[in-house]
Formats: C-alpha cells, sequence, structure tokens
C-alpha cells in the first residue's frame, strides 16, 4: 500500500534530514549505531567566535599590539565559558584527543618553568650584572608569551572539537577564502593610493606597511595562508567546473598582493607551495599504480598539474607587472643588496646561534631574545633586534633544546596525520586536507628568513590550518547518504505530486 505525504509533511521531513547534515555523529553507541550530537546554542556562538577571529585578528594591525593582544586574550576566555555551557548543556564536555595540541601545551609549560627563581645571580660573565633570578632573562615577556600561546591552543583546540560537520567546514574554509580576497583586494588599493600609511591615517617611520598589517612580510604571510586552501581545492580538483574561475581569480588577486608587498621570502614561499601541491596531489598510499592504465592515468594527472602551477605563476607574475607596472618586479630585484644578499639576517643568525650556544637546553627564555642579543652582538651592542628573523633558530635561542624537539613534534606529527586525513572518498576534504598542509608549509618555509608566526593573526591562521588538515571523519560528507537523501526528497516530491494531481 502506498502513502501519501502532504506538501507540508514533505517539507518538514526534508528540513529535518537537511538538518542532520549539520549535526555532529560522535563514536558509535553500544548497539552500533551512531549517536548524533546536537548543535547547542553556546556550540553556534563559539564556532562564529572562531569566525570572527580569522578575519578581525588581521584587521586589527595583525595583533601585535598590546590592546588587541588582550582583546584577542579575553576572546580566549569567552571560548572556555561558551566550551563549558556547552558541555553543561549536553551533560558531557567534548575535547579533542588530537595530538598536535601536547606541543602548544608543552610550550607553554616550558614558559613557566622557565619563570622560577632557579638562577645564581653570582655567576659572573655575560650574567653578573644581570639581577633577573628567573630562568627567563625577560619574565614580563615570558609571562606575555605564555598568554598568547594558551589563548593560541583554546583556539586550536576549540576548532579541533567544534568545527565538526561538513557544512562547518564548508563555512570556515569559505571565510578564509573570501576574507583572504578582500583584504588582497584591500592591500593593494592601500598599497597604490597611500603605500606610507595603514587605514590611510598612521604614518610609519621604522617599517613598511601593507593593507592593514604593520609589517609587509607578515601580510605576505597571511596571504601563504589564506590562498592556501583555495589553491588545494582547484589542484584537487574539488571545485565544479562553473565555480572554478571564480578561485583562480581570488587566488590570482591574493597572489598578486602578495608579490607587490616585495617580500623575497613570501615569493619563495608562494613558489615552495606551489610545488609542494604538484607533489603532494598525486601521492596516494591507497592507489593501485600496478595497471598501466592507472600508470598512465598518474602521468597525465602529473602533466596537468604541472602546466596548472605553471600557469599560475606565469599568470600571477603578468597580473603583477599589469597592476603594479614594471617596477612592481624591479623593485624586488633591486631590493637585494650586493654587499649582503640578506639584509642584515647573517649577522642576525651568527649572534643567535652565539646565545644557542650559551643556553642550549632550555634556552633564555620564551620572548627574551631582545633582551639577550644586545649582549651577545659582536657589533656596538646598542642595536636591539626584537627577533630573529628566523624562527627555528629562535625557538632554539628562547627555548633551548627542549623548546626544537617541541617544535620538531608539532611539525612531524601534522604532515603525518595531514597525508593520512587525505585517504578519503570526500573530493572536498581532501581538497581542504591538501590545501591546508600546502599553507603550513609554506608558512613554515618563510620562517627561515622571517618572524611571521609571531604575529597573532597569523599564528591563528596556521592553527586553524593545521585544524582543518587533521581533522577526523566527521567533517567527511557520505556520498552515498547524500544520493539516498535526494532520492528520498525526490519520491516525497513526486507523491506529494501524484496526491495534488489526484485532489
Amino acid at each position: 500500500m502506498t502513502t501519501l505525504i502532504s506538501n507540508a509533511e514533505a517539507r518538514s521531513l526534508a528540513l529535518k534530514e537537511s538538518a542532520a547534515l549539520d549535526q555532529p555523529q560522535s563514536p558509535a553507541s553500544g548497539d552500533g549505531r551512531p549517536r548524533m550530537v546536537p548543535h547547542t546554542i553556546f556550540s553556534r556562538f563559539l564556532f562564529l567566535t572562531i569566525c570572527v577571529a580569522v578575519v578581525m585578528t588581521a584587521l586589527a594591525y595583525g595583533t601585535v599590539h598590546y590592546w588587541s593582544m588582550a582583546l584577542f586574550a579575553l576572546c580566549g576566555v569567552l571560548l572556555l565559558f561558551l566550551w563549558i555551557a556547552d558541555g553543561w548543556r549536553l551533560g558531557t564536555l567534548r575535547v579533542s584527543r588530537n595530538i598536535l595540541q601536547l606541543p602548544l601545551l608543552g610550550m607553554a609549560g616550558l614558559g613557566l618553568f622557565q619563570l622560577l627563581s632557579l638562577r645564581n645571580t653570582n655567576t659572573g660573565g655575560v650574567l653578573a650584572t644581570s639581577a633577573v633570578r628567573t630562568l627567563s632573562l625577560d619574565p614580563n615577556a615570558t609571562r606575555l608569551v605564555i598568554v598568547q600561546i594558551t589563548t593560541l591552543l583554546i583556539f586550536f583546540a576549540a576548532s579541533l572539537v567544534f568545527i565538526d560537520t561538513p557544512h562547518r567546514l564548508r563555512i570556515i574554509v569559505r571565510t578564509i577564502a573570501i576574507f583572504g580576497f578582500v583584504l588582497a583586494i584591500f592591500g593593494m588599493t592601500q598599497s597604490f593610493t597611500s603605500p606610507t600609511k595603514v587605514y590611510w591615517m598612521r604614518e610609519l617611520a621604522q617599517s613598511t606597511a601593507f593593507g592593514p598589517f604593520i609589517n609587509r612580510h607578515h601580510f605576505a604571510g597571511y596571504m601563504e595562508l589564506a590562498l592556501a586552501v583555495p589553491l588545494g581545492l582547484l589542484f584537487s580538483g574539488a571545485i565544479e567546473g562553473e565555480k572554478k574561475l571564480l578561485y583562480v581569480f581570488a587566488v590570482g588577486m591574493m597572489g598578486v598582493a602578495l608579490i607587490l608587498t616585495n617580500s623575497r621570502g613570501g615569493i619563495i614561499s608562494l613558489i615552495g607551495e606551489v610545488m609542494f601541491l604538484v607533489v603532494i596531489v598525486g601521492f596516494r598510499r591507497k592507489h593501485r599504480a600496478r595497471e598501466p592504465e592507472e600508470k598512465q592515468r598518474r602521468v597525465r594527472s602529473g602533466v596537468t598539474r604541472a602546466a596548472l602551477a605553471l600557469s599560475l605563476i606565469v599568470g600571477i607574475l603578468a597580473a603583477t607587472v599589469f597592476f603594479g607596472g614594471e617596477q612592481a618586479l624591479s623593485r624586488f630585484v633591486g631590493s637585494v643588496n650586493t654587499d649582503d644578499p640578506t639584509t642584515g639576517r647573517a649577522h642576525f643568525w651568527n649572534v643567535t646561534i652565539d646565545i644557542i650556544r650559551a643556553h642550549p637546553f632550555i634556552g633564555t627564555g620564551l620572548g627574551a631574545f631582545g633582551v639577550i642579543y644586545t649582549r651577545y652582538d659582536s657589533h656596538n651592542g646598542l642595536y636591539r633586534l626584537e627577533q630573529a628573523h628566523n624562527d627555528y633558530l629562535q625557538v632554539l635561542s628562547d627555548g633551548g633544546l627542549i623548546g626544537a624537539l617541541l617544535g620538531l613534534f608539532f611539525i612531524v606529527a601534522l604532515f603525518r596525520m595531514g597525508l593520512q586525513r587525505r585517504e578519503t572518498g570526500d573530493e572536498f576534504r581532501r581538497g581542504v586536507a591538501t590545501g591546508a598542509l600546502a599553507g603550513c608549509f609554506a608558512v613554515l618555509v618563510h620562517s627561515f628568513f622571517d618572524f611571521t608566526l609571531h604575529t597573532t593573526s597569523n599564528a591563528l591562521l596556521f592553527l586553524v590550518l593545521a585544524a582543518l588538515a587533521t581533522l577526523n571523519g566527521r567533517v567527511e560528507m557520505e556520498r552515498s547518504g547524500r544520493r539516498r537523501r535526494r532520492r528520498s526528497h525526490r519520491d516525497h516530491a513526486d507523491l506529494s505530486s501524484s496526491d495534488a494531481a489526484g485532489a
């Protein structure tokens, strides 16, 4: 017997099934069936806070001033309250088991250990005049870094828990891509009309701004991260035909804005990012390449990716010349000083190596580089350098061998887990994981030349991409389930039409 469903009932059933797609599934219950975990109002506000933070931290000068960092820390406290409220509403507090949280927790713990008053101030030598008794030579800076790391850890952990459905995954990806495109347009516009001011109002005397960022290299680092996910979706073939041109245009504008910053580290990182995608997209551990047809298909796919990469780079360079004129690239070539191609970095790195040799195990203290640098500077000792312009050397300087091991553990675990997450039948999920890994790779390359991850906005977006690369299967769309739902909706519609015709 066929049961006829009214139009209202059909629409109600379709809405319920559609809403179910936006609900996360917890591990299977005792009877083997997945248990649906509803999204509370607190969960929705928490996810919205993450999306807004990605945008606002960049607009607030990259969140490098004390007032903006204080607001960012308050947002972290807000996330904790919403998280606890969500757990109270559900009756259980959800926490991710992602091991990438451990290095961040360990780094905060290292900073707390460095605040202990264990230093002997009567040892003579370089520290003879120091009245600091803590292991950190700048305890105030170390406290500030601990607050920053803790806040970033809260955002990272919350992203791992509350980006828990395919729908939310798509929202955060679109937020990053759209905002990156808008930020690129804004940065180029400001560069053409008012190159020495931020927001056309604030004049800078000691740095070159680009967009809302005080340092143009940090804007380049943000662009590396923002364009990574849409670029990964393009290389993975996860974008429908009619949307590809929009993604290509958005990626192209972000690439042009990056090159217009004249950041050599940013341009090298962009090229490395594209090359990473060319190699990694064709790497699938579960593929079967023994059949000749499969081998030929992989070769054709590799040639296509290489051609796409070459076309993308040439197109970005051509667009850069179109928008910025020939001087856009000549400025970049002319920025290389023939006497010192590293523009002072070689000297900074040599001094940093001397600091590492003197404090090899626990370092000089998180954030203490600006204090210790002047004591080892072989020039006049009066030039205060806040950062080492190499994040790897500075991790060794600030955190010693312990900090370096924590950083190495994070990088190895990130790429190991990210490559595992790519082994999925969901093309969109695979493209997001691929692009997120490419963005992280680009920034890690850039970190050899600059300190882009010391900017709060860049560090936050880096961790959000790390979360997108390593999220578990909750964010993967089940294709068969979607087809069944669509067939069900069509059946309901047909029944409703038949009912209406019979009436």
